[in-house]
């Protein structure tokens, strides 16, 4: 069996192109959208061109409206020394594959020089009291010194899933630099406090300034939804189940 083939990268119309390379970075709504939250700010930030859209016959027939522009739900940006990849909506888990060979295509075809990806994890014995540490994996002895040089706590052992994880298994294989910033999440609602730190660690990893002051309110308000929400259907969030047998190294579910 060979690899998965990607998606089809499909270049918005009127687009230049004359400033790929960089680092690029990848967001997807999975544990807490924290990945998309993140990606969504840096476009933003740093008021980046939509280059094109990731489409296949597989996609559901939709278009996310925001800002009164109509899009598709997994979009491609670029900056000056920044990409972006960002995927709005969540797809079923047979997708992971062919979503992580597409962001490998655009990595390479983009002549980026390292990868990025933000992601959320759960962790069981977390409270809301608590600060939990951003986790850091790196594919290479220069992306894993680089990750301690900025702070972040290393995955000794344990298990990435999803899209992440094949992505850093693959750099791991091929020899591109690449990261994972893992930030602790609650999977029952977008969370976006829990982007804050991980924009954070980007921050550093980056050298570039990103003001956090608005998606600080952004979270306030999505918090007091999601209460609301819960309150009116007495709902509680769920929780996935705890690993018993864990030890103290973080296990990434």
């Amino acid at each position: 069996m060979g690899l998965p083939r990607p998606f089809e990268l499909v270049v918005q119309h009127g687009t230049e192109r004359e400033r790929l390379g960089g680092t690029a970075i990848c967001g997807f709504t999975t544990k807490g959208a924290v990945g998309a939250i993140a990606v969504d700010w840096v476009i933003k930030t740093f008021e980046m061109e939509q280059l094109g859209s990731v489409l296949s016959e597989s996609f559901p027939a939709m278009a996310l409206v925001r800002g009164r522009r109509p899009q598709h739900p997994v979009r491609i940006y670029q900056g000056d020394g920044i990409g972006a990849f960002v995927s709005d909506i969540a797809f079923p888990d047979e997708f992971n594959l062919s979503f992580a060979e597409t962001v490998i295509k655009w990595f390479r075809d983009g002549g980026f020089d390292r990868l990025v990806m933000i992601d959320g994890v759960f962790l069981p014995n977390m409270t809301g009291e608590d600060i939990p540490p951003v986790f850091g994996v790196g594919s290479t002895d220069v992306s894993r010194a680089r990750l301690e040089e900025i702070g972040l706590e290393s995955v000794e052992h344990g298990i990435v899933p999803g899209i992440t994880g094949y992505l850093l298994a693959e750099a791991d294989r091929q020899g591109f630099d690449a990261y994972a910033i893992l930030s602790p999440s609650n999977p029952g609602y977008p969370d976006a406090r829990a982007a804050l730190p991980a924009l954070e660690a980007l921050s550093e990893m980056l050298d570039r300034d990103i003001p956090l002051e608005g998606l600080m309110e952004k979270a306030i308000v999505i918090e007091q939804k999601v209460r609301e929400m819960m309150q009116e259907h007495q709902l509680a969030l769920p929780e996935p189940k705890m690993d018993e047998t864990s030890d103290d190294d973080p296990m990434v579910l």
